[in-house]
């Protein structure tokens, strides 16, 4: 008889556990031995399964950027086909991104400076590029009157500094559901934008 629950490869434990450990303590505070000690395995054993802490750091940062810009490829794909609209469906797909696992979303926030060299650079990078392509949709919708602003880059980073907010407040079990959050930040960030 089948379960109704996989349970988690060891692979996925580890970089769950290691996730929240990052979170709560910081990469650079949690060491591989408190990593082993809160898994409940012998610390030489971890090896088994990873090289290094930094190894789960690259595949979290790595992995929540292919879903923000995925998120945003997909925005900017969808209809309506304004720039406006876009933007909505960007900082839409932003706040799910963030929304579906706030423990990732804060390492990937805030514990990306720990990266060594060359996906320090790298991960600099999609990020640049990341913000460069909202602030181009925000210029757009200026060009076409859509909306207002006097400065299209810092706009930008305003919307994306109050969306990377979120982690930190975010309760799955609060009152509003994921989309929902979405929809009101979304209306609260762009009615400051709109005409």
């Amino acid at each position: 008889m089948e379960t109704a629950t996989n349970p988690l490869s060891r692979k996925a434990q580890i970089d769950q556990v290691a996730t929240d450990l990052f979170r709560r303590r910081g990469f650079a505070a949690t060491s591989m031995r408190e990593l082993a000690a809160a898994l409940g395995i012998e610390a030489g054993s971890i090896y088994s399964h990873i090289r290094s802490k930094e190894e789960i750091l690259h595949r979290i940062c790595f992995g929540l950027a292919e879903s923000f810009m995925g998120g945003l490829r997909a925005a900017q794909t969808e209809l309506p086909a304004t720039p406006a609209g876009q933007l909505r469906r960007a900082i839409e797909n932003h706040v799910r991104v963030l929304i579906q696992d706030t423990a990732a979303s804060a390492v990937f926030l805030h514990e990306w400076r720990h990266l060594s060299e060359p996906a320090l650079t790298e991960f600099q990078h999609l990020r640049q590029q990341y913000e460069a392509e909202f602030r181009e949709l925000i210029a757009q919708g200026v060009q076409t009157g859509d909306l207002y602003t006097p400065d299209p880059a810092f706009a930008a980073l305003t919307l994306l500094a109050s969306l990377n907010w979120l982690p930190t407040w975010y309760r799955p079990d609060g009152p509003l559901t994921a989309d929902q959050i979405a929809q009101r930040l979304t209306d609260q960030l762009l009615d400051g934008l709109a005409y």
